[in-house]
């Protein structure tokens, strides 16, 4: 038998991170460690501001979502949790208008775990709390491995239950089918490799992140007029637009569809549908291979022709 390895957890985290805020504050801005973070909490983070100023204060991280730029803060410290850094916490979130709130720590006490535990319970759909643990381990002498673990987070079923009451049937219908894609995603590999699922809502659309602020990849249905629609969303810039549009022809070869350029006074579309209808239940299956069909596609197409 090979020999194996033993693994070693590092206990002092300042031996790696001297300082919270020129070192490990530093560290985590970093994309390939914001992404580590982003794959602990399930959510898409790109960096806005380091020591991002609120009044007289300043919040380690200030992050947006990517797909749906809700605001997020990131607030670290290396040693125990405490009533100080708590109030921090939720000034920054209402100075910043943050949705999703994240306090990264090297150990959680118990009373501010049941701190955020009560929060997220009492707090509407769209505000979640994070609490992580930041951990070092290393094997032999190998190089020191960081590792994120949730202590608390949103508790999203109970909220989801709280917000289907006052629903429509309509909405009810995309919560379902959204929720039905997301199981669609889960169980295909290729899809997976280039998309991270999201919460499933009660909308007409749902998002999905291509690594730019600047657009995304939508996918929408319509239930008005019972069909189906994939494109790429440009939020406010029209030389990006432009620059697509160069390659009309091009895109709409690689789509195998007639592509739709829509221009708005702010948002673009570059936007392909078809007659799936969503409020039949039996063509589901047929609209999310659809889906996650165009959207690798629309990908390759951000990949080949974007700015």
């Amino acid at each position: 038998m090979d020999k194996l390895g033993k693994m070693i957890r590092i206990t002092d985290l300042r031996s790696v991170w001297p300082h919270e805020a020129n070192d490990f504050t530093k560290w985590l801005a970093q994309e390939e460690n914001l992404a580590l973070l982003s794959d602990a909490i399930d959510i898409d983070l790109e960096l806005e501001e380091r020591e991002s100023s609120v009044g007289s204060f300043s919040v380690d991280i200030f992050a947006k979502e990517v797909g749906t730029n809700r605001r997020v803060i990131i607030e670290n410290q290396l040693e125990d949790t405490n009533h100080d850094h708590l109030g921090k916490l939720i000034t920054y979130a209402s100075g910043k208008g943050a949705e999703v709130i994240v306090w990264v720590v090297k150990r959680a006490r118990d009373e501010h775990r049941q701190a955020i535990e009560w929060l997220n319970q009492h707090t509407d759909s769209n505000i979640g709390f994070f609490l992580l643990e930041i951990e070092l381990w290393q094997i032999g002498d190998s190089m020191k491995a960081p590792r994120f673990n949730i202590v608390e987070k949103p508790n999203d079923w109970s909220k989801t239950m709280k917000t289907i009451e006052g629903l429509s049937d309509t909405d009810l219908l995309k919560l379902e089918f959204w929720t039905g894609f997301n199981d669609a995603m889960s169980n295909n590999d290729e899809f997976k490799h280039h998309f991270r699922a999201r919460k499933a809502s009660p909308q007409h659309w749902y998002d999905l992140s291509i690594g730019s602020s600047a657009y995304h990849i939508g996918l929408t249905i319509n239930t008005q007029k019972q069909s189906i629609g994939t494109e790429i969303y440009i939020n406010d810039d029209k030389d990006i637009f432009e620059h697509f549009k160069q390659y009309k022809d091009e895109i709409a070869a690689m789509l195998n569809s007639e592509v739709e350029w829509r221009e708005a006074k702010k948002a673009c579309r570059i936007f392909i549908s078809t007659d799936i209808n969503p409020k039949k239940r039996e063509a589901w299956p047929k609209a999310y291979n659809w889906f996650l069909e165009k959207a690798i596609v629309f990908k390759e197409v951000a990949a080949k022709y974007g700015k």
